[in-house]
């Protein structure tokens, strides 16, 4: 059986639960796939949400969507930006979702494919996103999409050594 979804406009009811919820994620993961600490991570967060989001879904190049299934139940929520990046147009994907218990049906590959037909309705002819390098199973469906990784960043940690003696 294939899954079915489809991409709807946000709600002002949905929106607050979203807005923590997508915060707090961005937070987790800059700490677990991207090595940061978990205070710096949240006040990125913190401010990163503040700078984008300031009111709310009204706020201007921002689009956000819930992924329904066929029956109308909210699966998960999609958030891009018309933005000017590098000196060009295009869609900057912040944050798609899917619901633990939704995982593992294909939804997250037909909401990116819904992303793309949403972007190109728009006018616009690029989608940019960042996935942060400990997110493998992000990585690999965007590939098998066809999206290009553009920039790796790397870092080694090492181990705390007290200062050599001369």
């Amino acid at each position: 059986m294939r899954v079915k979804i489809k991409l709807r406009p946000m709600r002002d009811d949905e929106f607050a639960a979203f807005f923590v919820q997508s915060k707090e994620r961005f937070a987790r993961d800059m700490v677990e796939d991207g090595g940061l600490d978990p205070e710096p991570a949240h006040i990125k967060a913190e401010h990163d949400y503040a700078r984008l989001l300031p009111d709310g879904l009204a706020s201007p190049g921002q689009f956000l969507f819930v992924v329904e299934d066929e029956v109308g139940a909210a699966r998960g929520a999609l958030w891009f930006a018309d933005q000017e990046r590098n000196g060009r147009r295009c869609a900057f994907l912040y944050d798609i979702h899917v619901d633990e218990s939704s995982r593992g049906q294909g939804m997250g590959r037909l909401a990116v494919q819904l992303l793309e037909q949403e972007v190109s309705a728009r006018g616009l002819t690029t989608i940019e996103l960042n996935v942060l390098g400990g997110n493998t199973i992000a990585r690999s469906l965007y590939r098998s999409l066809g999206y290009a990784e553009t920039f790796v960043g790397m870092r080694k940690r090492l181990a705390a050594t007290s200062p050599m003696a001369h």
